[in-house]
């Protein structure tokens, strides 16, 4: 069963949520929250990009930016633009892109369901950048940024969702760069917060959505503090850390494309040759071409878009990995043509999210920087949770949520 629990989340008041709120910190680079923030210093970036605010260059493992990080994180408190809810209770948290509505719980979770495989994970992580969230825990005592969690389609939960949001949202705003919508509901009645967490105690597992590392450095600074704690009792807030829970039904995975450096010394024509062994191959021409199904690629070189459909003897629909056209596509093209071996490491192939479009695709190698493109058709989230039940791990790049979560809008306080 899954635990979870309400907490006192630490928020700013809904006149400044605007001003605080920001995009996660794994989705820009330095410089681009050094423009976001530009003369706010009331940005969330402060706190999770502390090192916009040392001079440009500026390392942002320096153990001085960690420190930096928790000191603005005490500022934002002591100035208001942060403060903790008297109360432990749930929140509900809305994001609407392109006419489509998602509604979350924002909840703990529980470390020992992270430990123990309740709560599943469907990617590998890296050692350094599990340190490096690890610390931003560890020096802030928070949990800064929740995580995104699907979990399977509950009708009570349904219930008490639709409850809240007929009413006015403690939060409405539209984020000025990408358009989506973002709400936020308390569930702060008894009743209400008793059957979440009851709901949630029938679940056998929860899924990872998005936030692989910030699951593992949660719920390994949880487990650290209760290792280092020798009056630990086991219902502590370090035992738990924030997620943001969706039903399974309402996310969106979208596509996550591939751009490619170079032929492997093919030229054009020999390159569609080789592929023709593995794929039916039509031209489309210059007009973007779309995947249409699972299986079927979309193919931009010289100027000219190709539908590649995978020939059924080349994959088996009974293997959960083997079937992902991402598993399919680095097995017979990238690594067979291309000679690309390790998707984690060649500086000859790169990573699109389909959020971009895929003139995106087109412009970077329109622009000789790539040499070909290859776009994908989404994972579905049924795929997602069949490899995650059956213990299996996707390959790198495979999944792309939109929207991602707002940052700042709660954090989640370890002590």
């Amino acid at each position: 069963m899954a635990i979870v629990k309400p907490f006192r989340g630490v928020r700013p008041p809904r006149n400044l949520v605007e001003r605080v709120q920001s995009r996660p910190y794994d989705v820009l680079n330095s410089a681009e929250a050094r423009a976001e923030a530009a003369d706010n210093e009331m940005s969330l970036y402060h706190i999770i990009r502390p090192e916009i605010d040392f001079p440009e260059g500026t390392d942002e493992h320096d153990s001085r930016v960690y420190a930096k990080a928790a000191e603005n994180f005490a500022r934002f408190q002591q100035n208001g633009w942060l403060v903790q809810d008297n109360k432990e209770q749930y929140y509900i948290y809305a994001q609407t892109m392109n006419g489509k509505t998602q509604f979350g719980l924002v909840l703990c979770a529980f470390v020992d369901d992270y430990m123990n495989g309740v709560i599943k994970k469907h990617e590998l992580t890296r050692k350094d950048k599990e340190e490096d969230r690890m610390k931003h825990v560890r020096v802030n005592d928070a949990n800064i940024e929740p995580v995104f969690f699907a979990y399977p389609d509950n009708e009570c939960l349904d219930a008490v969702v639709a409850k809240y949001t007929a009413e006015e949202p403690e939060y409405d705003f539209t984020a000025a760069l990408d358009g989506f919508r973002h709400r936020l509901w308390i569930v702060d009645n008894d009743k209400d917060i008793a059957i979440i967490t009851k709901e949630f105690a029938s679940m056998p597992s929860l899924y990872i959505a998005d936030g692989h590392h910030r699951s593992a450095a949660a719920a390994l600074v949880g487990k650290e503090k209760a290792d280092n704690n020798p009056e630990h009792k086991g219902n502590e807030e370090y035992n738990y850390f924030m997620a943001v829970c969706f039903p399974s039904s309402q996310l969106t995975i979208i596509d996550y494309n591939r751009v490619i450096k170079d032929l492997n010394g093919l030229s054009s024509d020999e390159f569609l040759k080789a592929l023709e062994e593995d794929f039916d191959i039509e031209k489309k021409g210059p007009e973007i071409y779309r995947p249409s199904s699972l299986h079927n690629f979309a193919l931009y070189l010289d100027g000219v878009w190709y539908s590649l459909t995978a020939k059924p003897a080349v994959y088996d629909d009974t293997d959960p990995i083997g079937v992902l056209d991402v598993t399919i596509s680095s097995n017979l093209i990238l690594d067979k043509v291309l000679g690309i071996k390790d998707l984690r490491t060649s500086k000859r192939v790169d990573f699109v999210g389909g959020i971009r479009g895929l003139g995106e695709l087109e412009r970077r190698v329109n622009s000789g920087e790539m040499k070909a493109a290859l776009a994908l058709y989404p994972v579905s989230m049924q795929q997602l949770v069949d490899i995650a039940d059956t213990g299996n791990i996707m390959p790198p790049k495979t999944t792309w949520f939109e929207p991602k979560l707002r940052s700042g809008l709660i954090i989640h306080k370890l002590s």
